[in-house]
């Protein structure tokens, strides 16, 4: 028995060397979503443009993307002139004020542009949970059918699109 404890500390090093090996290549900033394949969660938010509360049936009928996005979010200024970019060709943008101020989101939107078709805000947050939002900015794609196919947590740039794209179907 002793001479097996003499052992053990290889047995430990061996199975963290499996472990380790078996994450090589994988990118180490994804993270799932439970929601994808799944519908987009109903809600009932307020437009921040009219005031009037949206729901399901304000969503574009066609493939789109939702963007979580702030004014307290130095990366979501970073990705903003993108989106714009994005809106101008023609890709439907639904933008969700999240855990924000909504008179500085009309400002900042009155100032930098909005690339949104619809934007509703989420004070608190309620709908980025049932969303699995852990942060802004972030975007999911969600098919003609209204089924979620893809997240990206972070910035939306030119070299994440080359991949996102294929998912607006």
């Amino acid at each position: 028995m002793r001479k097996l404890l003499w052992f053990l500390p290889f047995f430990v090093f061996l199975g963290m060397g499996v472990v380790l090996y078996k994450q090589l290549g994988t990118n180490p900033e994804y993270m799932p979503s439970a929601l994808i394949g799944k519908p987009v969660p109903d809600f009932t938010l307020v437009s921040l443009q009219t005031n009037r509360v949206e729901d399901q049936s304000s969503l574009p009928k066609q493939a789109y993307l939702i963007n979580f996005w702030a004014t307290w979010c130095p990366t979501c200024e970073m990705e903003h002139a993108y989106l714009r970019e994005l809106a101008q060709q023609g890709v439907p943008i639904v933008g969700i004020d999240y855990k924000d101020d909504s008179n500085k989101a009309q400002q900042w939107l009155a100032t930098k542009g909005n690339p949104y078709q619809l934007v509703v805000t989420d004070e608190l947050g309620k709908f980025g949970l049932d969303m699995g939002v852990t942060g802004a900015p972030e975007t999911f794609v969600v098919n003609s059918k209204g089924i979620i196919v893809y997240r990206h947590q972070g910035d939306l740039n030119s070299t994440v699109w080359q991949e996102m794209k294929g998912y607006l179907k």
